[in-house]
């Protein structure tokens, strides 16, 4: 089962929102609430809202016997744009700055225990994958069997 909640017209760029979203992509919802708890940025209290309305909907449906905080994970965070609100300030000598409130918009999609287990080997499985390639790579940096000396020079080794 997959779980969304949707904040709109939040008053805060998508930009600040989605440098606080990177930080709960891929936990479980009880460890994002935490890390959301003791991020001091506006747009923490935005997500957290939002992750725990996520987590409410399919807890409700299926009951607390069944689904616990602990069996969803955060699979997705979108972040998008929304309406600017133009406001004028005036300046000096008859001009006029333009000033841009920006909005976003906020999309949670929450996992259960079955696509979030999925998921979580995926993940792995890419993590591994881009290890055993830096791996080969600093293989391939380094001479086999030479030690380099510094300078390269074979007056200075004599």
């Amino acid at each position: 089962m997959e779980a969304v909640a949707r904040a709109r017209f939040v008053r805060s760029s998508a930009r600040k929102i989605r440098r606080v979203a990177e930080l709960i992509k891929g936990k479980n919802v009880s460890k994002a609430l935490a890390v959301l708890s003791y991020t001091p940025k506006y747009a923490s209290l935005v997500l957290e809202k939002v992750v725990k309305s996520a987590a409410a909907n399919p807890i409700a449906q299926e009951g607390t016997a069944k689904l616990k905080d602990e069996d969803l994970m955060v699979k997705n965070v979108l972040v998008d744009g929304g309406p600017v609100m133009k406001r004028i300030r005036p300046v000096g000598m008859g001009r006029a700055y333009m000033i841009r409130k920006r909005t976003a918009h906020v999309t949670v999609h929450l996992a259960d225990d079955e696509q979030a287990k999925a998921l979580r080997a995926r993940q792995a499985k890419l993590q591994a994958e881009k290890t055993a390639s830096r791996k080969k790579e600093s293989k391939k940096a380094e001479p086999s069997g030479q030690k380099s000396t510094g300078s390269g020079d074979k007056a200075d080794e004599t």
